[in-house]
């Protein structure tokens, strides 16, 4: 009955209507991914104990997370770390929690994370992390200079990551 009403071609164009807003709302995250070479934009948010974090020249590597497996992978490499000791290696992790529920983020999980021996900086609109195109379940790694992205990597595995920041020098 429907197709009398909707001719199959009507809904074949309302799909690809569809899929091609989509893909054109997506477009700007994709071109605004922080490549090799470029200076990142400057950002301020607050971390789990509602204190301000502003991006500047002394971070050395940023770390950031788009969802909660990439930010157990960071909790999994911090396990063991004294409070400080992200922070003395002048590392930022940045955790887009926009998809959380906001009661959920109230309630649970936020005061959670106040127990973290390391500082969680909270993108909560999705302003920040989108920019840096990591991919779900991993962290993405900006080795910066001044605030000029020299290197990037992702990492999947909470063991290769924790070894990597071991690398890093402190002061």
């Amino acid at each position: 009955m429907l197709g009398a009403v909707f001719p199959a071609h009507q809904k074949k164009d309302s799909i690809l209507k569809a899929a091609c807003v989509l893909l054109l709302g997506l477009l700007p995250f994709m071109a605004n991914a922080a490549e090799v070479g470029e200076s990142l934009k400057p950002f301020t948010l607050n971390d789990q104990h509602d204190q301000a974090f502003t991006l500047d020249a002394g971070t050395r590597v940023l770390l950031a997370a788009s969802d909660m497996d990439g930010a157990k992978l960071v909790k999994a490499a911090l396990a063991d770390q004294p409070k400080g000791w992200l922070e003395a290696r002048h590392t930022v992790f940045v955790a887009d929690i926009q998809g959380m529920p906001s009661l959920i983020g109230k309630l649970f999980a936020i005061p959670k994370m106040r127990d973290y021996s390391y500082r969680v900086v909270l993108d909560r609109e999705g302003q920040v992390v989108p920019q840096y195109a990591v991919v779900p379940g991993q962290v993405q790694w900006l080795q910066l200079d001044n605030g000029k992205v020299l290197s990037k990597q992702s990492f999947s595995d909470a063991e290769a990551l924790r070894k990597a920041l071991a690398e890093l020098p402190q002061g």
